[in-house]
C-alpha cells in the first residue's frame, strides 16, 4: 500500500514537460543512389503527444539534425616556409560526419543553453570530436576551418528558421541532401526543447545506398579489385581500339 501511495504522489507532482513526447515521421526512409540522382528533399514532420492540457508553461522549440556518416579527419595548415607553402601543423580529428544540417524553428543560441548542447552535442562545433592535437596551441581553429570548408561544399549547413511550428503541436521541414552523398545511415534527431533543456527527442535513421550498375562497380571495386582492375583495362583497350577505328574510316571517306 505504501509503494502505491508513492507512486501516485510521484504522478501528480510530475512536471508536465515529462508529459510531453515527440511523434514524427520522414517522407522517405531510404534514398537510392543511381547514375541520374542529383540530390533529394526530404520532408520531416511531426506533432508533440501531450498527457495533459497545454498549460502557460514557456513555450517550446524544435530543433532537427540531420548526420551522415562518420569517419575521422586530418586538417593541415599550411604556412610559407622561405620561398614556398607547404604543411605545417595538424590536428586529428576523430570523428566528423560526411553531412551535417542543422534546422531549427528558432535560433539556436537563443533557444538552446550551453550545458544542454554539450551534452547532446547538437551544433557543429559540439557535435566534432577532436582527441589528438599534435601539441598544436590554437586546436580549435582547425575544426572552424573543416567547419568553413565542409559548409562551402554545401556538406554543412544550418537554417535557424527553417522549421515550421503551429500551435505548439505540429511541426514539419525539409532537408536537402546534396548529389554527392556517402553511403551509409543517416541519422535523423528531432529535439523538443523549452526554456534552454531538451525535454523530448525522436531518432530514426535513413539509409542512402548505391543501386543498379552503381552498387554493382562498387561492390567489384571493393570486393574484388583484381577484376575489377582488368575489367577497366579491357575497357580502356577496346574503347581506344574503337576510336582508332572511327578515325581511320574518317580520314578515308
Amino acid at each position: 500500500m505504501r509503494r502505491l501511495l508513492l507512486a501516485l504522489l510521484f504522478l501528480i507532482v510530475s512536471p508536465l514537460s515529462a508529459e510531453e513526447t515527440i511523434v514524427a515521421d520522414l517522407s522517405q526512409r531510404r534514398v537510392a543512389i543511381t547514375t541520374d540522382f542529383n540530390g533529394s528533399e526530404i520532408l520531416i514532420f511531426g506533432a508533440v503527444k501531450r498527457l495533459a492540457p497545454l498549460t502557460s508553461l514557456e513555450p517550446l522549440d524544435v530543433i532537427i539534425t540531420v548526420s551522415g556518416p562518420p569517419s575521422p579527419v586530418t586538417v593541415r595548415r599550411k604556412d610559407k616556409i622561405a620561398i614556398i607553402w607547404a604543411n605545417r601543423d595538424e590536428v586529428e580529428i576523430d570523428s566528423a560526419p560526411s553531412f551535417y544540417a542543422i534546422l531549427s524553428s528558432g535560433p539556436i543560441e537563443d533557444i538552446l543553453s550551453e550545458t544542454e548542447d554539450l551534452r547532446h552535442k547538437i551544433t557543429k562545433e559540439k557535435m566534432i570530436r577532436s582527441v589528438d592535437a599534435g601539441g598544436v596551441a590554437d586546436a580549435a581553429a582547425f575544426t572552424d576551418a573543416l567547419i568553413r570548408i565542409q559548409q562551402q561544399k554545401g556538406a554543412f549547413y544550418a537554417d535557424e528558421d527553417a522549421v515550421s511550428f503551429d500551435e505548439q503541436t505540429l511541426f514539419r521541414t525539409t532537408v536537402d541532401l546534396p548529389a554527392n552523398l556517402t553511403e551509409g545511415d543517416y541519422r535523423t534527431q528531432i529535439f523538443l526543447v523549452r526554456d534552454g533543456a531538451v525535454v523530448s527527442k525522436f531518432e530514426t535513421d535513413i539509409a542512402v545506398q548505391k543501386v543498379g550498375l552503381e552498387r554493382f562497380l562498387y561492390n567489384l571495386a571493393y570486393n574484388q579489385p583484381l577484376i575489377y582492375g582488368l575489367m577497366s583495362l579491357a575497357i580502356a583497350i577496346i574503347a581506344g581500339w574503337l576510336a582508332s577505328a572511327l578515325f581511320s574510316a574518317f580520314r578515308r571517306t
